[in-house]
């Protein structure tokens, strides 16, 4: 397996050399601690790598099956995180700080203050994981359940939190050994879900979350819980474990910002729930591009002129400087509104502060929207008239006869 792996990561660079998991893998796989992996070990580390070999157009192209394989495997994951995340020093340490008191005006990010006079739709989310399972690409569909079971005391925490409140939607049929599941919806439900953007699509389409394990067991654990306001979500068995976010439509940037804060304390206060994470790395997630703060805080705005084309490519062009990322209006990989509207959010998750992407969302949205208004159809200046030709003097009279002589 391990010569295989070698010969084939290397057969995929002279193709895609962007893979950083097989750019990673060789060398790794030539080391003392690569040399010394067991043979379940080996088969660990391919479950953690398949993606990037099944799928060889992958930017990253791993994924960690278990919270300890970020330590595990770390001859390998250290190069892959800090080549995706900017850290050349190889010595960055991840901080969570979710003050975000000196950000705006004493913590008030108020986007009409950057020129929007209407509401903007807001969303934050991070990834968690808990301590005590297995990350998604590991899991079997028994522990799927077992993960589904153990949430519910939670959801039921929030279902009686007047704060909260809400309704636990599932999609798995059964709770294992005949066990009915009280919470299962139909599919008509689960589609309309989808469409109002508060439940995730099908994994098992996905060909980088299948090769990983990930979609496996597809709808066993999967579902969500939503609030009585419809303003906060726990998504459970997607690429993480959990997807926890809050989302309105408004002009203050910072109240989602603040409510998820609020909510990650009451989750995490619940008992059994103990989010896994990592001294260097901040809170483990399964896809390393996610670590740190898991984070990801996005707005919904209207850049019609950076979008004339139908697409998203300009807007992407002009984005990528200011740091941010740009997707359609349903996530990643869906087209852009018909009225020009796009996803746009800050690529930063880890060696970042919590404050500080919310902070770079508002700095960064201002910025792009003078990049929209610089995008706009010149206006045409006014054709000079051209002057009118001369008109030819009038022929002078016939001179007068002379008078008759005398």
């Amino acid at each position: 397996l391990l010569e295989s792996l070698k010969a084939k990561a290397t057969e995929i660079l002279a193709d895609y050399p962007g893979n950083r998991c097989c750019k990673y893998l060789i060398p790794y796989l030539d080391s003392d601690e690569g040399k010394a992996l067991s043979n379940e070990d080996l088969l660990t580390f391919y479950a953690c790598v398949r993606t990037g070999i099944d799928n060889p157009d992958s930017g990253l192209g791993c994924y960690a099956m278990t919270p300890d394989d970020y330590t595990k495997f770390g001859g390998f994951f250290n190069k892959v995180i800090r080549d995706y995340h900017g850290d050349e020093t190889g010595e960055a340490k991840h901080v969570t700080d979710w003050d975000a008191s000196g950000v705006g005006e004493a913590g008030v990010l108020d986007v009409r203050k950057i020129g929007f006079d209407q509401e903007l739709s807001m969303r934050v989310r991070v990834g968690r994981n808990l301590k005590a399972f297995n990350l998604p690409g590991k899991m079997d569909q028994a522990e799927r359940i077992k993960f589904e079971t153990t949430m519910l005391g939670a959801f039921e925490a929030l279902c009686n939190n007047p704060d909260y409140g809400g309704t636990v939607y599932s999609m798995s049929p059964d709770h294992g050994d005949g066990v009915d599941n009280p919470n299962k919806i139909d599919d008509a439900k689960y589609q309309e879900l989808v469409d109002a953007h508060v439940m995730f699509k099908d994994m098992d389409a996905d060909p980088f979350l299948k090769s990983a394990g990930i979609s496996s067991d597809w709808p066993y654990g999967r579902g969500c819980w939503q609030s009585a306001d419809g303003q906060c979500i726990i998504w459970f068995g997607e690429e993480d474990q959990l997807r926890i976010m809050c989302m309105k439509k408004g002009f203050l940037l910072n109240e989602v910002f603040d409510r998820l804060n609020t909510m990650l304390k009451v989750v995490e206060a619940i008992d059994g729930i103990e989010f896994a994470t990592s001294e260097d790395y901040g809170y483990i997630t399964s896809c390393p591009s996610n670590l740190g703060t898991g984070m990801r805080a996005s707005v919904h705005v209207k850049v019609p002129n950076l979008t004339s084309d139908g697409t998203d490519a300009k807007a992407k062009e002009v984005a990528s400087p200011l740091g941010l990322s740009v997707r359609g209006t349903g996530g990643e990989h869906t087209p852009i509104g018909a009225d020009g509207t796009v996803d746009i959010s800050p690529r930063a998750r880890l060696f970042i502060k919590e404050a500080e992407i919310i902070e770079a969302l508002y700095n960064g949205v201002k910025l792009l929207m003078e990049k929209e208004s610089e995008a706009a159809p010149k206006a045409e200046e006014p054709k000079a008239e051209e002057p009118k030709a001369e008109e030819a003097p009038p022929a002078d009279p016939p001179a007068a006869a002379d008078p008759p002589a005398a």
